[in-house]
């Protein structure tokens, strides 16, 4: 069992700036070591996915950017015992200057599609995000109250 349980829920967020490029970033560990992947990362038990999103693309980079919608889940499970849940949001910034997160990344930088196709290093995802755009994104509806007896403190629905 993992320091996270058996069930892991994660974000990926795709941000593109004016240009159309890609905020790509090259972490230092995982399976993904060195590789071009999306900003992404662990939700935490007290926050929502999209702000979970949010927050890991400007530790990660430095860049704010703003929702979009929701593009996809990517889900697998690890060796028949973990559950590997990664929410895949698509965001836009007109931010363009990164501040990589020393800690976890060697690099992050905005790529236009071309680039990323052709560098061996993008990973399987982003190849497939490019060869296969999403076509109709899921917006995130915030103000809801479903009233005091379930005791949330943020709710969202993503439709």
């Amino acid at each position: 069992m993992s320091k996270r349980g058996n069930v892991w829920i994660a974000v990926g967020g795709l941000v593109k700036d004016e240009k159309g490029r890609w905020l790509v970033v090259k972490k230092k560990y995982s399976g993904l070591k060195d590789m071009w992947s999306l900003p992404a990362g662990f939700v935490k038990e007290t926050e929502t996915v999209d702000q979970a999103i949010l927050r890991e693309i400007k530790e990660e980079t430095g860049i704010e950017a703003k929702m979009i919608g929701l593009m996809g889940v990517r889900t697998g499970v690890i060796k028949g015992e973990i559950s590997d849940n990664m929410l895949l949001f698509l965001l836009e910034t007109d931010q363009i200057v990164v501040t990589i997160q020393e800690k976890e990344l060697s690099e992050a930088k905005f790529m236009t599609e071309q680039e990323l196709l052709q560098d061996n290093s993008s990973s399987l995802l982003i190849r497939y995000l490019i060869e296969n755009p999403p076509m109709n994104k899921m917006e995130i509806i915030k103000g809801l109250d479903p009233g005091d007896h379930f005791n949330y403190t943020t709710y969202h629905l993503i439709k």
